[in-house]
């Protein structure tokens, strides 16, 4: 975390506006502070002391709706808790909630509108502290770390997270919603083996974070060590999918260090209920798969449109080893892979010569005679009805053995 720098715009901010104040995260950690203490009253004292607000102090607070609120707000004194007035600012990043900065007032004489009037001469140097606060650790708060374990848990199956989840403010109150499960498939030559779970973990956690803020149809994210998981409004479009693809791009060679993979977004089928979300988990990750071992079906990728991979993907179903008989012979004969590779295409476009042609620099006199080569190896025509299924579903399997394995698959 850069603890300097933050503390130095705190304190920058307390000069201007001539009183105390302290800077804490959502779950109610200090974070900094500034040495002006005219006035600190017995909260401020104890805060400094303890590092986390106490329990009454953050009842009374929350009273006032400070942890709804988007523009700063004036918490009366509790002469109970030994406390003076004090204006919260909500400090927020795109919608986003980051922190909150508190200003002291320096007695009962001195009102919360004066505070209030001062924050507009501030607020660029507010703005820059709420950045600051979004670029260190916001992931690894307390706070949101509980959180992305019930999301995960809810997303498993498990009774107590989805219950919990139900209370939820992102869920707006009902469904539908769409799970999105985010994978970089890795560079063949970069192997990921021996990587610190925890750390990889906090990796897709953050960028789930940073790729996300401010795009209003994800609603939540988390992380675990192999993958990213957003959840999403039913409504959720490929702008907005392509868009958070490409932060990730960016965030994971700023924050890695290293070039980044080619990521991809595989999207459910819309969830009705909480309980619903583990199958919407289980169909982005097959979405996920079919993506990354099958490139046309593209960087973002919905479930609805991986065809066979959702037959490939259902449980206990299991393809042969070696596929059928008719995928048997002509793998046998197709030692330099120049059959399948054409025959696979031509089922992919529909059947037409001339794009699988153009797609792989021959003439299509070339792609005819390697369906006669294809015929006479077979014994039948490869576009035949039941042929054609049967060698395109081998195809699409011999794909899906080597597809991402997760901790669930």
């Amino acid at each position: 975390m850069q603890n300097q720098a933050i503390e130095d715009v705190v304190e920058s901010i307390a000069q201007c506006l001539r009183r105390g104040l302290s800077l804490e995260d959502p779950d109610g950690v200090l974070l900094a502070y500034s040495s002006h203490q005219t006035s600190a009253d017995r909260v401020r004292v104890n805060f400094l002391l303890s590092k986390r607000v106490p329990a009454d102090v953050s009842e009374w607070q929350q009273r006032h709706g400070i942890t709804h609120a988007v523009r700063a707000v004036a918490v009366p004194a509790n002469e109970d808790l030994g406390m003076l007035g004090r204006v919260c600012v909500p400090l927020l990043v795109r919608g986003f909630r980051v922190g909150y900065l508190w200003v002291q007032q320096q007695s009962s004489d001195d009102p919360a509108a004066g505070i209030l009037a001062a924050l507009p001469a501030v607020r660029p140097t507010i703005d820059r502290l709420a950045e600051l606060l979004l670029e260190t650790d916001t992931a690894s708060s307390e706070r949101r770390t509980r959180r992305e374990a019930t999301f995960l848990a809810a997303c498993r199956g498990v009774a107590t997270a989805v219950e919990e989840l139900r209370g939820w403010r992102e869920l707006g109150g009902h469904g539908p919603w769409r799970i999105a499960m985010v994978f970089e498939v890795p560079h063949p030559t970069a192997p990921r083996e021996g990587a610190d779970p925890n750390e990889a973990a906090l990796l897709q956690r953050t960028l789930a974070l940073q790729a996300t803020v401010g795009v209003a149809p994800v609603l939540f994210s988390a992380g675990s060590p192999d993958v990213s998981v957003l959840l999403c409004a039913a409504d959720v479009g490929r702008t907005a999918l392509t868009q958070v693809l490409g932060r990730y791009t960016r965030e994971v060679e700023k924050r890695a260090g290293r070039s980044a993979g080619r990521f991809i977004l595989g999207l459910s089928e819309p969830a009705d209920d909480p309980r619903d979300l583990m199958e919407a988990m289980l169909q982005a990750q097959h979405a996920v798969q079919a993506a990354a071992v099958d490139p046309q079906l593209g960087e973002a990728c919905a479930y609805a449109d991986i065809g066979a991979y959702q037959f490939l993907g259902a449980a206990g179903w299991q393809a042969p080893t070696h596929g059928s008989v008719h995928f048997g012979e002509l793998s046998e004969a197709d030692r330099v892979e120049e059959l399948l590779p054409v025959l696979e295409l031509l089922y992919d476009k529909n059947g037409s010569v001339q794009d699988v042609a153009a797609q792989l620099h021959l003439h299509r006199s070339s792609v005819y005679n390697r369906l006669a080569r294809i015929r006479s190896i077979i014994g039948v025509d490869p576009l035949a009805g039941l042929v054609r299924l049967e060698l395109h579903l081998a195809l699409k399997a011999q794909r899906w053995r080597s597809r991402p394995r997760f901790e669930r698959d």
